[in-house]
């Protein structure tokens, strides 16, 4: 739904205006701070060994935010909180910047509220939290459009494999086959496919096809994609 890139450039802004007035240092040097603290954290291998690592959400979103805070503090040569501190300001942040970040791929919004209006059930699927997953959807104008917000921390599961769908739908009480996945990551896809799930991947020609799944090049393109279906 959201353009990563564009939404990184966002978060970095959004992260000076935020911490700066709280903690000292200057709004540029938060934002660059945070490029440097994401980009590392978020290095596959680095990633992988957290998520692996971590024996469940709350665990993995505790040291999480006390990594994320800390590095930049460091780098921005303030002094950390103490712990209970940093991890309510970093939950704080993540609430005020994620309901400001505007970086909806175009023709997004406008495909959500035509399912929506439908009567099509949507939920979401995804690596992030709760939490942030309805700041940026009621950034977008479209937290009413969904119903459940998945997030691992929901069904305690991160996204790292077909067991994560699984519990998803599970949850959601839906039978695989009644349910239709979108992602435009062909590794997710794929899980989703494992478990007799129809899917859709959203992207170029460049990436790989999976079995019966739909092909669209964006989610402007979901909604006739859909009325095909039906």
């Amino acid at each position: 739904m959201n353009d990563n890139q564009l939404r990184g450039r966002q978060w970095r802004r959004l992260v000076g205006e935020f911490f700066a007035p709280r903690l000292g240092g200057t709004p540029e040097d938060w934002g660059e701070a945070n490029r440097v603290v994401a980009e590392r954290m978020f290095e596959l291998d680095a990633w992988l060994t957290r998520v692996r690592s971590s024996t469940s959400y709350e665990s993995f979103e505790r040291a999480y935010w006390l990594d994320w805070l800390g590095g930049m503090c460091e780098l921005v040569g303030v002094p950390m909180p103490a712990e209970a501190e940093s991890l309510e300001l970093a939950c704080r942040a993540e609430s005020w910047i994620t309901r400001r970040a505007s970086a909806a791929y175009p023709g997004a919004v406008e495909a959500i509220r035509s399912l929506n209006a439908r009567g099509i059930v949507l939920h979401t699927a995804s690596g992030e939290s709760s939490a942030s997953l309805s700041g940026y959807l009621e950034g977008m104008g479209v937290r009413n459009c969904f119903g459940r917000l998945y997030g691992p921390d929901l069904i305690a599961t991160f996204k790292e494999g077909p067991e994560y769908y699984e519990r998803l739908l599970a949850d959601v009480g839906v039978v695989p086959t009644d349910a239709l996945v979108v992602d435009d990551n062909s590794r997710t896809v794929g899980w989703a496919a494992q478990t007799g799930a129809r899917t859709v991947l959203v992207g170029g020609a460049a990436l790989p096809d999976i079995g019966d799944t739909i092909r669209i090049r964006s989610l402007a393109e979901l909604p006739d994609a859909v009325e095909r279906l039906d």
